[in-house]
């Protein structure tokens, strides 16, 4: 004999499990979006662009997309710093908003987490006349 009686429905399939997103993940994302903010020139600090330049001359070395941000996330928020170097001559204020907007975008749209806050530190200007920290790639 089977039982007929109603089961309790399950839920929507959505919600039937729990994600969670490590906070690498959201670093990436977060380093992404505020590269593409024209006036941004680098992420990191010196010391941090500097071996990061020698990590990428390595064979086999990945350019760290997540260099200059630190994330801390949570079940459904997350708190980022970013440490950039913008290029001279930009109004660092516009730019900063500018980063601020795109990070914010970027990680609550491919996340679902909520930005509570997101922190920028500018370490450094890239003038005009100076060299690169970072190497020209060797391959085009």
């Amino acid at each position: 004999m089977t039982d007929t009686t109603p089961k309790e429905p399950l839920g929507a399939p959505a919600d039937r499990g729990r994600t969670t997103i490590a906070d690498g993940v959201v670093e990436k994302i977060a380093g992404l979006a505020a590269r593409d903010v024209v006036g941004v020139h680098a992420m990191g600090g010196g010391l941090a662009r500097t071996f990061g330049a020698v990590r990428d001359r390595v064979p086999g070395g990945a350019k760290s997309v997540a260099r200059g941000v630190k994330a801390e996330v949570g079940e459904v928020q997350t708190a980022l710093d970013l440490e950039i170097v913008v290029d001279y001559g930009v109004a660092i204020a516009d730019v900063t908003r500018a980063v601020r907007e795109n990070v914010i975008s970027a990680v609550e749209r491919m996340t679902g987490l909520e930005v509570v806050e997101v922190n920028i530190a500018v370490s450094d200007v890239k003038l005009p006349d100076e060299e690169d920290d970072e190497p020209e790639p060797r391959l085009q």
